[in-house]
């Protein structure tokens, strides 16, 4: 659960990226929360929803004007709370279309939310242009990944609780 003191120190630290991005958009991306199952498409678990409402409530006030996710429910239930809260309709792109992902993104007039998959973010973050290469732990799902499109794109990468 977060408690008051880590909303606001995540709070405050998406706002000075913000602030100093001016008028760049940012992209932030996370990997979809917890499933409840193994299986090809299976729902967000309990903690994976709780994660998911934790994510909008970070991303309250990040100003996001377009989310993509995947073709699968967990990214799509993990984005839910977001889009409702910034209301803003997800666009589903095929997890294995990273080029057509990164040409959406390229273009965005404003920021961005994209859930993924632990096997695709770090390839979307390279294409980006993100040269700092990104592992991501079977059991994490924790990063919130923060990236300032600019000429030489920047990457900031935090961990949000549950």
């Amino acid at each position: 659960m977060i408690t008051a003191g880590r909303l606001i120190i995540i709070a405050a630290i998406l706002f000075f990226t913000l602030s100093t991005a001016a008028a760049s958009p940012i992209i932030f991306v996370v990997r979809h929360a917890e499933k409840a199952a193994d299986g090809n498409d299976p729902d967000l678990s309990a903690a994976g929803q709780q994660r998911a409402e934790g994510l909008a409530r970070i991303l309250k006030d990040a100003e996001i004007t377009a989310i993509f996710t995947t073709e699968f429910k967990r990214t799509q239930e993990t984005a839910a709370p977001t889009a409702k809260e910034s209301h803003v309709s997800a666009t589903v792109i095929p997890a294995n279309q990273i080029p057509a992902l990164v040409e959406k993104l390229r273009g965005l007039k404003g920021n961005g939310l994209v859930v993924g998959h632990g096997n695709t973010i770090p390839d979307l973050l390279k294409a980006l242009g993100i040269e700092t290469p990104v592992k991501i732990s079977e059991n994490d799902y924790s990063d919130l990944f923060v990236i300032t499109m600019v000429d030489k794109p920047q990457l900031l990468r935090l961990h949000y609780p549950d």
